[in-house]
């Protein structure tokens, strides 16, 4: 019949506050059975010691019916089922524009340059435009949820949604304004998912002007581009703007259908 004790040596510890660990040292005789061993050390170890949690046990033979079982215990990492994190960044993207805000000063070797009306990269033909970087809010959600929730179902939710712009208000910010990026998630053992959803956030914008074009409203992650013509200014050939329109680029989604709040 196979036996287990502690060995004299047990319960090496390293303190401090980030990785405190305790390692509890077994020894167990009578059996070549690793499943046997197995059994034994699952049913004696405690799940926590000295205020700790357990990790690991690592199983060595020693030969002749002997096992030395080393127990690793340390700080609680994992989330409990129902507990959530969350992590932001407020980096931008690079967008390719072909208007500026403003034109601040014009040029020319001798009056006053053509008024391409904020028009960048202006030539006989075209309007080259520039990259700039633009404001996007990124961020994520990690939710640990129960196993009874992540059916297949929500899981065909979570691939519909993605690519969508929320159609009602969500984490506080305007219809409009969020993207769900889509969603990545592992089973933790037998009792629960743990899921992390991606999200970024554009503001929407009123009262917009694009040369002598105003009153110009957009939402998010809607488009805006402008059409532009030839004109003349100081007997040049210019283009300048004629049109701007709003373009819808992503469908709706409700967002609500998430299950983790609005």
């Amino acid at each position: 019949m196979a036996t287990i004790r502690e060995r004299y040596d047990s319960r090496e510890a390293t303190e401090g506050v980030e990785s405190p660990s305790v390692d509890l040292i077994y020894v167990v005789e009578g059996t070549e059975d690793d499943a046997a061993v197995r059994v034994l050390v699952e049913a004696t170890i405690p799940a926590l010691y000295a205020g700790l949690l357990f990790q690991t046990y690592h199983i060595n033979h020693e030969g002749a019916g002997v096992w030395e079982v080393t127990v690793r215990y340390g700080k609680k990492e994992a989330k409990d089922t129902g507990e959530s994190s969350f992590s932001f960044d407020t980096g931008g993207v690079t967008a390719h524009i072909t208007q500026s805000l403003a034109t601040i000063s014009r040029y020319a070797p001798s009056g006053t340059a053509p008024d391409c009306q904020g028009a960048i990269g202006v030539t006989s033909d075209s309007v080259e435009g520039t990259d700039v970087t633009v404001p996007v809010y990124n961020f994520t959600e990690t939710h640990y949820l129960p196993i009874a929730a992540v059916t297949g179902a929500y899981k065909a939710a979570l691939f519909l949604l993605t690519g969508k712009v929320n159609s009602a208000p969500f984490k506080g910010f305007a219809v409009g304004e969020v993207l769900f990026l889509g969603a990545s998630g592992s089973q933790r053992g037998a009792d629960d998912w743990e899921i992390t959803y991606r999200f970024a956030a554009s503001p929407n914008v009123m009262g917009l002007a694009v040369g002598p074009i105003t009153s110009i409203n957009k939402k998010g992650w809607e488009y805006l581009w402008v059409r532009y013509a030839d004109a003349e200014d100081q007997n040049v050939l210019v283009k300048q703007p004629i049109a701007a329109y709003v373009e819808q680029v992503y469908e709706l989604g409700n967002f609500s259908a998430l299950g983790i709040g609005v």
